[in-house]
């Protein structure tokens, strides 16, 4: 009997550990949560593939808030993409607690086991059998599901965003219930409660997005889907980011955003909280960051409110937001986190039609402004000064306008200010401050009078310290309006100040480099942003010319082209003022022995980046672009080793309605087409030959025209071709790579470098098929050897059967040259 006791004593021991074994194994080391387990402290679920956490967290600096959550798994930035319970965060983790509750919704109960958050869904299951689990995807998604029967999904965050879009996440509008789903930016940068801008589709049905200030005024639209974009984004977005746009005639429309074969790119969609624009956000492992890679709008200043109350708005200039004159910031500390919604503040209170006309508030006059938008119109008052007793009069006008159209006023609190502007919609504004504002006080006046009692040395001593302060501000003074003095045109391209760029370049003393087109110099703007200025020479070209091409590259906006920030034009000064690539050039990386040698994963990287960036110059601007000077020295690489295409000092813009142009030869020897040598029209399939040339140089590592002795030279496009035709790459690579690469992507690379220097330009492919290729969606075959290829080969087969080596005296040099342009240009 005791043997019997003992024997079930130790089987009930077994199982309850067993079973706490499998609690504890639920609770942390599986992406479900079950009926019986639920989420404290530290405790979390990771989705199978371990890309994506859900568990309490707390952002830096938010003092002991905390919040459930999901975030990135394998980062090393802590990167909320969903917010549970934005509004009312939770102090002890620890006691607090996300379960499923009898209902069999997922809830959050706070230390005091009060509900503070609930997925609220209808959770009716038609199996007694059955039970309800939340599981974490590695989409990001979390569902609330039926345990054995995964398609039946109660809830899902998918459903409810806050500031994120994640891949694969709907976005869209629900006929049944007439409500969109919205992103809704965080409060501030450490607070994510419902901030003030928000994005959301047209709740009228239609295919368009909005952005919101306020829930209550529209600041950007994406424009209609006209079925491949919408209308109001002037550029595509990146390349590997796909749109669908899926329609549901009874329940629902939206879009949704995918990924294109980049299983390991982490891309996310927000609503920025401190700027309120929409931006696309890649994580660059090399930078430990998140890049922007598209940002709309592109100006800061045009997100409505964005300084909030009373602040005035400098997009390019530092700091980005400040209070006008008689304001000061309201809460400091807010601010400093990126929430100017309080904006500023009176430092002197209105009098409001004193009695006594010394204490009668003044107005102080603003040129050059943005004016505020909500102005009233008072068509009565002819006169500006009828039009400042009207607001005079009337405690809650703060400010007046008067102009050829009439008066207007303002009351309350002033929205959407942006000073010193010189565009033709800048106006003046009269502002309404307290007397006190423009008066000097007693104590100033009794200060001036001790000043000059004082002594003969003192003074001197005085007025020198005077004149050094005079000179320091002027300086500081000069060097701010080098960004706010400038001219915006073309969604923020700026024309800029000869004097401005010498202050900026520290009078061009830091050369980056040079061409035939001029040299080009560090800079740097107010705020510490670094610029590359192109100083042009032997520029002959008009000034209404320079600025149509100048408008015209302005406004491309692409993650693989250099962006171009502002201009000058004075006179005979042409200047280009370009983002700063702290890599330098795709030379520098490849041919310099002192440089880190790029792996192949970064090459291939490389090239498909140039690829993209040259597709949307030819196929997807609103007029085509040309380069025409595609070589490895005109391809930039940021911190990251994203390449941009640059230097578009040669370009030749086509309009869509002309397939070829005749234009004077240009380009670099080594890429140049053989359309160029022989004087016929020209199209995009120049750029595809030089791309070709440079792709050779991506495999190699190193020029294609190597010289050996001087009667001794490699071609190696020859040997490329010749061995691919043998199926024999591997010999191509960069001997530096020691034989480490995708041999399946150098083959791919091979192959297209040959098809991008057929001798006629309809042989060669397009730079979106070499996109397509590149990234495995399209097959291609062996090209053919180009006939300048075979004519050299067998112009130095006759001289190795003659010499007994591959080489070539000045005759076989000569033939060779005869039988090929390109190379005639690369031998010189």
């Amino acid at each position: 009997m005791a043997s019997s006791c003992s024997s079930a004593t130790s089987f009930l021991h077994f199982s309850f550990s067993l079973s706490l074994s499998l609690l504890f194994f639920s609770a942390t080391s599986t992406d479900t949560i079950y009926a019986e387990t639920s989420l404290s402290g530290n405790r979390t679920i990771t989705s199978g593939g371990g890309r994506f956490v859900l568990g309490f967290f707390t952002p830096p600096g938010s003092r002991g808030n905390y919040y459930i959550g999901i975030w990135y798994d394998k980062i090393s930035v802590l990167t909320p993409v969903w917010v549970a319970n934005r509004a009312t965060p939770v102090t002890d983790p620890t006691t607090s607690e996300l379960k499923i509750s009898d209902d069999g919704n997922l809830i959050l109960l706070s230390q005091f086991k009060s509900i503070i958050w609930s997925t609220n869904a209808s959770t009716t299951i038609s199996s007694s059998n059955s039970t309800i689990v939340a599981v974490i995807l590695d989409t990001g998604n979390l569902q609330l599901r039926d345990e054995f029967n995964s398609s039946l999904v109660f809830w899902q965050s998918f459903d409810h965003p806050t500031d994120t879009l994640l891949p694969g996440a709907k976005f869209g509008f629900n006929k049944i219930t007439k409500r969109s789903q919205r992103l809704t930016s965080w409060k501030s940068k450490v607070d994510p409660a419902p901030g003030i801008f928000s994005h959301e589709m047209d709740q009228e049905g239609n295919f368009q997005y909005f952005s919101i200030w306020n829930s209550s005024r529209t600041y950007w639209t994406t424009g209609l889907w006209n079925g491949r974009i919408f209308s109001q984004i002037p550029e595509l977005l990146p390349d590997y980011i796909a749109i669908r746009k899926l329609v549901n005639e009874t329940d629902e429309n939206y879009f949704t955003y995918t990924i294109i074969n980049r299983d390991h790119l982490m891309s996310r969609f927000v609503i920025d909280a401190e700027y309120g624009q929409l931006q696309i956000l890649t994580w660059m492992e090399n930078s430990k960051s998140w890049q922007i890679l598209w940002a709309q709008p592109r100006s800061k200043c045009s997100v409505y409110g964005v300084c909030g109350p009373f602040g005035s708005c400098h997009d390019l200039s530092t700091p980005f937001c400040t209070c006008i004159k008689g304001f000061k910031i309201k809460s400091q500390a807010d601010w400093d986190l990126g929430d100017r919604s309080q904006g500023c503040g009176r430092m002197a209170s209105l009098q409001c039609n004193g009695q006594n006309n010394s204490e009668e508030d003044g107005f102080f006059k603003m040129e050059n402004v943005r004016l505020p938008d909500n102005s009233l119109s008072l068509a009565k008052f002819r006169s500006s000064q009828d039009c400042e007793q009207a607001c005079l009069s009337n405690c809650s006008c703060t400010a007046y306008s008067f102009n050829s159209t009439g008066c207007f006023v303002w009351h309350g609190e002033l929205f959407n200010l942006q000073e010193e502007l010189n565009q033709p919609d800048a106006g003046t504004l009269y502002l309404r401050l307290a007397a006190s504002e423009f008066q000097t006080s007693d104590s100033n006046k009794k200060r001036m009078v001790a000043h000059i009692s004082i002594g003969v040395v003192v003074l001197a001593v005085v007025v020198c310290l005077f004149i050094i302060g005079g000179l320091l501000f002027i300086w500081k003074r000069e060097r701010r309006r080098a960004i706010q003095n400038s001219k915006v045109v073309q969604n923020s391209l700026v024309s800029f100040k000869y004097d401005e760029l010498r202050i900026a370049t520290k009078n061009f003393s830091e050369k980056l480099g040079g061409g035939g087109f001029g040299s080009v110099f560090k800079g740097s703007l107010p705020g510490s942003i670094d610029i590359a200025v192109k100083q042009l020479e032997g520029l002959h070209q008009g000034e209404k010319q320079f600025r149509a091409e100048v408008s015209t590259l302005g406004v491309i906006q692409h993650v693989n082209l250099i962006r171009l920030i502002g201009f000058c034009s004075q006179r005979s000064k042409k200047l280009l003022v370009y983002e700063f690539m702290p890599s330098g050039s795709l030379a520098d990386q490849l041919f310099h022995s002192n440089s880190n040698v790029l792996d192949w994963k970064t090459r291939y990287g490389i090239a498909i980046g140039i690829a993209r960036g040259l597709a949307y110059l030819h196929e997807q601007c609103r007029d085509n672009i040309i380069h025409c000077d595609i070589k490895p020295e005109n391809i930039l690489l940021n911190e990251a080793l994203v390449p941009k295409v640059a230097d578009f000092g040669l370009a030749k813009l086509v309009g869509r309605n002309f397939s070829k142009v005749l234009t004077t030869i240009r380009g670099s020897r080594g890429y140049l087409a053989p359309e160029w040598i022989l004087g016929t029209p020209i199209n995009a399939k120049v750029d595809v030959y030089s791309y070709g040339m440079m792709l050779f140089e991506i495999i190699s590592g190193k020029r294609n025209l190597v010289c050996a002795t001087e009667s001794c030279f490699e071609f190696f496009p020859a040997l490329a071709t010749s061995k691919l035709i043998n199926g024999d790459v591997k010999g191509l690579l960069d001997h530096r790579l020691e034989g480490k690469a995708n041999f399946g992507e150098l083959e791919v690379a091979c192959k297209l470098a040959g098809w991008c220097i057929q001798d006629h330009e309809s042989s060669r492919l397009t730079m979106s098929q070499i996109v397509q290729a590149l990234e495995g969606n399209l097959d291609i075959n062996v090209p053919p050897i180009p006939k300048f290829l075979q004519d050299l080969t067998n112009s130095c087969a006759d001289d190795n059967n003659s010499t007994g080596n591959f080489s070539s005296n000045q005759n076989s040099n000569s033939r060779a040259s005869s039988t090929s342009h390109e190379i005639n240009n690369a031998a010189t």
